[in-house]
């Protein structure tokens, strides 16, 4: 064996071990990686098949007008939307502070086989000026953001 067919060995076989990690680390990960979609894109996947009942998403947009119902001891109901699509949310917990209609909104659970989605965590943003950039995003392509009412979509900032 040649020199360069050495080289050209200890590379390729350098690359599979590579390869082979990664493969490993993302098979690890699988159950942990959660997409974020606004209601219309999560709708659209439900329909199609890409998103299937019981798999973990963020769904974020705004908190509809007039569809918060909280019940004592029982789940809160609420409804997401984008403006092209409202998805209704059941929540068993204790809502952020800042929750109220109207207001920005992520949402992690995961979409019942009626396309309701029961969420385990409900995140509100923090304040006026924040929104995360998903929301943001999703709300500028539905035509439904309006320039100063939030302010500009800043990214949130890592703790010190």
């Amino acid at each position: 064996m040649t020199r360069k067919q050495r080289r050209f060995a200890f590379l390729a076989g350098g690359l599979a071990i590579l390869g082979l990690a990664a493969a490993l680390v993302l098979f690890a990960l699988r159950d942990t990686i959660v997409f974020f979609y606004g209601p219309g894109e999560a709708m659209a996947r439900l329909e199609s098949g890409e998103l299937r009942p019981g798999q973990r998403v963020r769904l974020g947009g705004l908190v509809e007008g007039g569809s918060v119902h909280i019940v004592k001891d029982g789940p809160v109901t609420f409804a997401v939307t984008d403006g092209n699509a409202t998805v209704p949310v059941s929540f068993v917990g204790l809502l952020p502070d800042l929750f109220r209609e109207g207001q920005g909104v992520v949402a992690q659970g995961s979409f019942t086989d009626g396309r309701q989605f029961a969420a385990d965590e409900v995140l509100a943003k923090h304040d006026e000026k924040y929104m995360p950039p998903e929301v943001a995003q999703a709300l500028k392509d539905s035509g439904r953001w309006k320039e100063g009412e939030a302010g500009e979509a800043v990214p949130a900032k890592a703790a010190p």
